[in-house]
């Protein structure tokens, strides 16, 4: 039987992040009768007292609350939206950065729980645990041949701080089964992917949300590079879909002098609040170029827009995704919250970069298409913009509003649609997967082998690239590799580089060929 090839790889370093949100109804008791006003707020409260205490089948009421609740939010706007409490607090603890674990990243190997890496410094490193080890209990818990599902995984191996788990753990590579005890820690969800070198002068960062510890996660990366000799700096926000706005003005801060300004908010009853720069920045005079794309949201948008407002730097790649609302999130007690649009934010020159989202949800997260088949992810041009919503940087240049950021650099993506859909492929969790069991089979291949030898080896060889296209024919998908090897072969020795050596190394051999890197360099 095929192996699901397509479920993603379970990372226990990080959970599920959505805009998730709602509001929930105060109700009277059910017993009451006389309603003190006849109002639509009153009447809906004791609709749901009616059917909790007089209909004639059970009904959950709470399903029936989210329900409603979905439906009200949904006349909003699409980033107003509920979070039931069984997602809460895995959204508190992405958002937060970090959570009480046990620090690895796993998936489900057939019906094995089996350790993809340990958590560079984390709990089961410190424990001994190795890439490779599958976890065949954990205390009296079996959590092989039952196929378990991951939230369940989760509540089994996380925990408080400061509390052990004992594991039963074999390990393939010595054959050998034995217990050890972890301590449960913090463990950090990076949203800082990577820092490393383009060249002697050009330093890389790539954020892949905004999250509590987003900034002194760049501020780490940023001095590391520094301290390397950078005189211009890439930030990569592509695919980044936003989150907190402070990390994003803290990082716009770094970058941009004293007193200029970052972004404004205005609220429902017309009050502004302006965010200015201040006098400690650590990068106010090198080079900055701003990469983003169609998936490129929120937070992402208000530094991007900040740096081409004030002339800072260079923003490259395509439209960013349009999202210029503020949400804040109000908690209910019951573990429930509402993430809530409170304001509109606008970038420095004035302009809201809000798309509008009068044609519904599902149009306005479609958006993709509709711009796939419009042909502005590959001609500039092809790029619709209001002339009445136009707007001036501090220098003078026009630049527009009313739909996500333009980029001054447009980099389109490859007209080969056979590309870009392998290039997706490539960048999904099927690639760890193979390579995952590539390594699986051999890993004493690899063991001790320096970075140098690895890549050079890699680079050379077939054996991987073959095994991968067999890989991918024997689980039903075909398609026209061959056409793209050199994109495929490097994909796949990144993913080698990540699961043997770190996330550093995979971005090292991807972002080389990429063809917005590419753009910057250009720039030197």
């Amino acid at each position: 039987m095929k192996r699901n090839i397509y479920l993603p790889i379970l990372i226990f370093t990080s959970v599920a992040f959505g805009l998730l949100m709602g509001q929930w109804l105060n109700y009277t008791d059910a017993g009451t009768i006389a309603a003190p006003e006849n109002t639509y707020r009153t009447k809906l409260n004791r609709l749901i007292d009616f059917i909790e205490s007089e209909y004639v089948d059970d009904v959950d009421t709470d399903s029936i609350v989210n329900v409603t609740v979905d439906n009200i939010l949904a006349k909003l706007d699409p980033h107003s939206v509920y979070i039931p409490p069984s997602e809460q607090s895995g959204v508190a603890e992405y958002m937060k950065g970090d959570f009480i674990g046990i620090g690895v990243n796993f998936y489900m190997y057939n019906d094995t729980v089996a350790i993809i890496k340990p958590v560079e410094n984390g709990p089961s490193a410190k424990a001994g645990l190795k890439a490779g080890d599958r976890i065949l209990y954990a205390g009296s818990r079996k959590l092989f041949g039952e196929k378990l599902p991951s939230d369940s995984l989760f509540s089994i191996l996380k925990g408080r701080e400061g509390t052990k788990v004992n594991l039963t753990i074999y390990r393939k590579l010595e054959n050998k089964r034995f217990n050890v005890s972890v301590t449960r820690d913090v463990v950090a969800i990076k949203s800082v992917d990577a820092a490393v070198m383009l060249n002697e002068k050009t330093g890389y960062i790539k954020i892949n949300r905004f999250a509590e510890t987003t900034f002194s996660e760049f501020k780490a990366a940023l001095s590391s590079l520094q301290k390397k000799g950078i005189s211009q700096l890439v930030i990569d926000v592509r695919d980044n879909g936003g989150g907190y706005m402070d990390p994003a003005i803290a990082i716009a801060d770094e970058l941009l002098k004293d007193d200029e300004l970052i972004v404004f908010t205005k609220n429902k009853k017309g009050r502004i609040d302006k965010t200015y720069a201040t006098s400690k920045g650590s990068f106010e005079n090198g080079k900055v170029f701003i990469l983003i794309n169609e998936s490129s949201a929120s937070a992402s948008e208000i530094l991007a827009g900040a740096i081409q407002d004030n002339d800072r730097g260079i923003v490259i790649g395509r439209r960013s995704f349009g999202k210029g609302l503020v949400q804040r999130e109000m908690e209910f007690g019951d573990g429930s919250a509402v993430r809530l649009t409170v304001a509109r934010y606008y970038t420095p020159s004035g302009r809201s970069i809000q798309k509008h989202y009068d044609e519904g949800v599902e149009a306005y997260f479609g958006d993709f298409a509709k711009r796939f088949d419009s042909g502005e992810l590959y001609e500039k041009d092809s790029i619709k913009i209001a002339d009445t919503l136009k707007f001036k940087t501090k220098r003078g240049r026009i630049v527009y509003g009313g739909g996500g950021i333009v980029p001054d650099v447009f980099v389109p993506l490859d007209k080969n649609h056979g590309q870009f859909s392998i290039s997706y492929l490539m960048q999904s969790g099927i690639v760890g997967y193979f390579v995952f069991e590539q390594l699986d089979r051999n890993r004493a291949l690899f063991a001790g082998k320096s970075y140098a030898d690895f890549l050079e080896e890699i680079k050379t060889s077939e054996t991987y690239y073959n095994a991968f296209t067999k890989y991918m024919s024997d689980n039903g998908l075909t398609l026209q590799f061959d056409s793209n090897k050199a994109m495929v072969k490097r994909y796949l020795a990144a993913e080698f580089a990540r699961q043997l050596y770190s996330d550093d190394k995979y971005f090292e051999i991807v972002i080389m060929e990429d063809e917005m890197i590419k753009a910057v360099l250009e720039r030197d």
